[in-house]
């Protein structure tokens, strides 16, 4: 172990993750791809198929269109916040800086003791960052908007959930094999499973939405409540093969655990469990969400400083855990970009810096047992955060107006795009269509094309198909 620290240091100096021969020989299983499981090829050492993992997701279509899909606010709103694409690589950045914290403890307990077991099973930065940066690509347009209006759509056709969508495009659609989409490796793919179970079960544990699955379309999608239509976490079916090639490393009794679903009253029943690498990417998700899309609402005056303070600083639950003083407050709030993004910056800083590794007695495998966490403290400080943020932000009727706008555009493309496929769907995606072997795959064909659009690709595609005066045979989307 003395051996690996010094690897360790070596990595912090070079950005790379070297691991001892040992561990690099199990570590081999979790690298091993797909399409070489398939045609039983040996898989190669991790520091070169992680660096692959990324480069494939950075490289991808899929990733690119982020640039263009909503994450808060509307793309025209201004060039300064936040997309997809940009919520993704903040993702990434602050995943590194995790990973890099939770080495630095580890090499700081040695000086105390023997290196913690968890230090060797710690995701490489090539590998951490492949994960975030893909962990939205399956979000479609309009962002959450968009995700239920697709549900509805593909109700009765196997659903549509943003995640689920994200290891469909790695394992199918992506462009970089021809049947095995983009191809992560074992782990990779592990790292962006964050509920392990198929959408077909899922929604059996809730009767009233089959009730409602089995209702005849409305005539008219305004007077739809979507409220009703929030998909369940979940992974379709179609991706169960891969689904199952990913746990088959795990023992059986770890398989059940993590795939077990909790009962919830008057709702899906839910996962409860994710991999070590996930946790990592989860909680740099949530620090990206509950500070940095903080400052995006903050720059556009939707917070005042006086419902800030009331919010948050005032709150039992800052009052108990008081992570900053009033000069943050101050610097959030200060007319100058400089002083926001420096607070900003450093109430990142204090979560990553609180981040450890706690064990879950119930798994035996490392990459199941070994959880990451933040500090009682930060962590109820982030919950505060983010519910802060989706209270007055995401929740803004300014906001959801814009969401209802795109839920829309999205139930009528799919209708028109269902009655007359043969002339609306482009020539690639109806041969798909005519390829498919079922309706509920051809369904899903027609799906899979709305869902990769962007936000400003589908308004011009909505334009071109029912405005009067917009559109062209010239006019290439």
């Amino acid at each position: 172990m003395q051996t690996t620290a010094k690897l360790y240091k070596i990595m912090n100096k070079q950005g790379v993750r070297v691991q001892s021969s040992q561990v690099d020989q199990e570590m081999r299983v979790w690298t091993e791809r797909y399409t070489d499981w398939l045609a039983e090829k040996p898989a190669r050492s991790p520091r070169i198929v992680y660096q692959r993992d990324r480069a494939r997701v950075i490289h991808s279509a899929s990733f690119r269109r982020l640039q263009a899909k909503t994450q808060i606010f509307g793309l025209n709103e201004s060039d300064f916040y936040r997309t997809r694409l940009t919520h993704s690589m903040e993702v990434a950045q602050i995943g590194s800086g995790l990973v890099e914290q939770l080495v630095t403890v580890a090499l700081e307990k040695e000086t105390q003791g023997p290196t913690p077991p968890w230090l060797d099973w710690l995701p490489s930065f090539y590998l951490i960052e492949a994960i975030c940066l893909a962990h939205d690509l399956g979000h479609p347009p309009y962002g959450h908007g968009g995700e239920t209006a697709l549900n509805y759509m593909m109700r009765q056709y196997g659903g549509f959930e943003g995640n689920a969508q994200t290891l469909r495009i790695l394992a199918k659609l992506g462009e970089y094999t021809a049947k095995n989409g983009i191809d992560l490796s074992r782990r990779a793919t592990l790292g962006v499973l964050k509920y392990p179970a198929i959408y077909d079960d899922v929604i059996h544990t809730w009767p009233d939405y089959l009730s409602r699955c089995d209702e005849p379309e409305v005539s008219d999608f305004r007077t739809l409540s979507m409220r009703q239509w929030h998909p369940p976490k979940s992974l379709y079916r179609d991706e169960a093969h891969v689904f199952e090639w990913v746990l088959a490393p795990f023992s059986d009794t770890d398989r059940q655990a993590f795939t077990r679903l909790t009962p919830v009253k008057d709702g899906f029943d839910r996962t409860g469990h994710t991999g070590l690498d996930t946790t990592i990417m989860e909680l740099a998700d949530d620090i990206a969400y509950g500070i940095h899309d903080l400052e995006d609402a903050v720059a556009m005056g939707m917070v005042p400083k006086e419902l800030w303070c009331d919010e948050v600083i005032h709150s039992e639950v800052f009052q108990a855990h008081p992570l900053w003083d009033d000069t943050m407050t101050e610097r959030l709030f200060s007319p100058r970009s400089k002083d926001r993004k420096h607070a900003i910056s450093h109430m990142v800083g204090i979560m990553i810096e609180s981040i450890r590794i706690d064990e879950h007695p119930d798994f035996e495998h490392p990459l199941l047992r070994y959880q990451a966490r933040l500090g009682e403290g930060e962590m109820a400080v982030l919950e505060l955060l983010k519910r802060f943020v989706y209270r007055y932000v995401i929740t803004l009727p300014e906001v959801k107006g814009m969401e209802y706008k795109g839920q829309l555009i999205v139930l009528e493309l799919f209708k028109s795009l269902r009655a007359n496929p043969q002339a609306l769907l482009p020539r690639n995606t109806f041969a798909k269509y005519e390829r498919a072997g079922s309706e509920r795959a051809q369904q899903r064909v027609i799906c899979d094309y709305i869902a990769g659009m962007t936000n400003t690709y589908a308004s011009r595609l909505y334009n071109k198909f029912f405005s009067a005066t917009q559109g062209s045979i010239f006019d290439r989307l």
